[in-house]
């Protein structure tokens, strides 16, 4: 029955922000040849292009606020959705103050909160400028955010609320997700939710897979980028 399958990019078919490696471009190749490929990011469509060294394949950015169908002719990405929803920008840094001050998290280097083009937010615990080595140092094992996750989610009920990168929290307005935006493709596109499986690595509490790993699509658990190969060959 299946006929497109969907992707994450960090920690599913890459290391974090790093190019394709050669295995998994092959394993992609492959399944180009049996079904439509299709990305499904948290960040811009064209960051994620570039970062796969531009395979020929769609991305969903930002959640589904952004949309890039691959060109062949071009070999580019054609950017067809890119929406820009407002955003309460004294709303927001009233209530990340207030989050940092019941929890501790006042000192930083940097701004308190970055704001995306796309209405999404980013909150920074440990700030906007905060070097790679405290970042990844901060919580490796998500249990500092885990602690707080519910609180953060109650305070910005109108966002969907993840735990990401490696030491903050993720914004996107309601109710752009990565299943929301699965949704919206199938409708687009005049599919069935069983023509369609998801590849990902981010399934746990206020991961940004967690939504489609809950859902009626089939989801193909990848907790290592490097057995990705191994984990979609029965799809061959």
């Amino acid at each position: 029955m299946l006929k497109v399958i969907a992707f994450d990019l960090d920690g599913t078919l890459t290391q974090h922000k790093t190019p394709l490696c050669d295995a998994n471009r092959k394993a992609l190749e492959a399944l180009a040849k049996k079904y439509r490929l299709l990305m499904v990011g948290a960040g811009q469509a064209m960051r994620i292009f570039n970062q796969l060294g531009g395979f020929p394949i769609d991305v969903i950015g930002n959640y589904g606020l952004q949309f890039g169908k691959y060109n062949p002719t071009t070999k580019q990405l054609d950017i067809v959705r890119d929406l820009k929803l407002p955003c309460d920008r004294e709303s927001v840094a009233q209530r990340i103050e207030q989050l940092r001050e019941k929890y501790g998290y006042t000192q930083l280097a940097g701004e308190s909160v970055e704001y995306h083009p796309s209405g999404c937010v980013t909150f920074p615990l440990l700030g906007t400028k905060a070097i790679q080595e405290d970042k990844l140092a901060f919580d490796p094992t998500r249990a500092k955010r885990r602690k707080i996750y519910d609180d953060v989610v109650a305070t910005f009920s109108d966002y969907v609320v993840f735990i990401g990168g490696s030491s903050s929290f993720d914004f996107a307005p309601k109710p752009y997700d990565k299943r929301y935006a699965l949704e919206l493709y199938c409708q687009e596109n005049g599919l069935n939710h069983d023509e369609l499986a998801y590849c990902g690595d981010d399934y746990g509490l206020g991961g940004n897979d967690e939504s489609v790993f809950k859902s009626e699509y089939q989801f193909i658990c990848i907790d290592d980028y490097r057995e990705f190969p191994a984990k979609i060959a029965h799809l061959l």
